[in-house]
């Protein structure tokens, strides 16, 4: 069996935390065939991931958010601090759902952040749901401080955990407060985060009708193809099979996918 690290603050072999996300859009889907039924899925990502450059198990928890644009324009979300390949609650239900667009992500936490759900992936607000794989260098000793300071009063009174990745959501947010596109907010809030300090920060982010990703740190694939409904585009940390469709994203790029378009990779910078 696989076996799980005890609760509260992460355990020494998170040293160099990593995590695992994947992005679906496109046409409606089953919830289970994005997460729980490929061969390499997100479930064995959780325990067995293959191309995990740091870290190498998830552990701490993860969580979903998906879409019905048919019924309202904010996603429902699901997250837990149980290792997924644990929840059997959420896979009893998950070949009844379906979606257009899906962010899912397993978490290995950052070295000394607390194991707790307010800290797991995806982060919500409104419509917009976002993932952070990796980690932002000395965010614990001043760097967190310096980033919260620059944010504004509203969405820095919006974090409810102490995590890195919920303050790289925030700065994200007031970018998009401010009318930036999510493809210029993922830029700008990296370039601010560089700024000060290093790190590894792939982020992954949704509004229902498209998906961004940045390859900064870590891996990153994309895979697309046209469907009789349309064109379905999945962004992941790695393959969740051995398919030839899959395209290993360069180093230092972001992917942008819409609907019913081929995904369009450009440099991050």
């Amino acid at each position: 069996m696989h076996a799980t690290k005890g609760r509260g603050v992460a355990g020494p072999h998170a040293g160099v935390a990593m995590c695992r996300f994947l992005g679906y859009v496109g046409p409606r889907v089953e919830v289970d065939a994005l997460i729980f039924a490929p061969p390499f899925g997100l479930e064995r990502q959780a325990w067995a991931p293959r191309r995990q450059q740091f870290g190498n198990v998830n552990a701490d928890g993860w969580g979903i958010a998906w879409y019905d644009l048919e019924v309202r324009p904010e996603p429902a979300r699901y997250r837990t601090t149980v290792p997924m390949w644990a929840d059997r609650n959420f896979r009893e239900m998950a070949p009844l759902l379906s979606s257009s667009c899906v962010i899912a992500a397993v978490r290995d936490a950052t070295p000394g952040m607390p194991v707790e759900e307010s800290g797991t992936a995806p982060f919500l607000s409104g419509r917009y749901v976002f993932a952070h794989n990796g980690l932002i260098d000395g965010f614990r000793s001043g760097v967190g401080t310096m980033l919260r300071r620059a944010l504004s009063t509203e969405r820095d009174s919006q974090i409810l955990g102490s995590s890195d990745s919920e303050v790289a959501f925030a700065m994200l947010l007031d970018r998009i407060d401010k009318g930036a596109p999510l493809d210029l907010a993922v830029r700008e809030t990296i370039a601010e985060i560089r700024s000060i300090s290093a790190g590894r920060l792939n982020f992954l982010v949704s509004d229902g009708d498209q998906v961004v990703a940045s390859r900064a740190g870590d891996s990153l694939f994309v895979s697309s193809s046209a469907t009789p409904h349309g064109r379905a585009t999945l962004v992941a940390s790695e393959p969740l099979d051995d398919g030839a469709h899959w395209t290993d994203v360069p180093g230092e790029s972001l992917v942008i996918a819409r609907r019913d378009a081929d995904p369009d990779l450009q440099p991050l910078s």
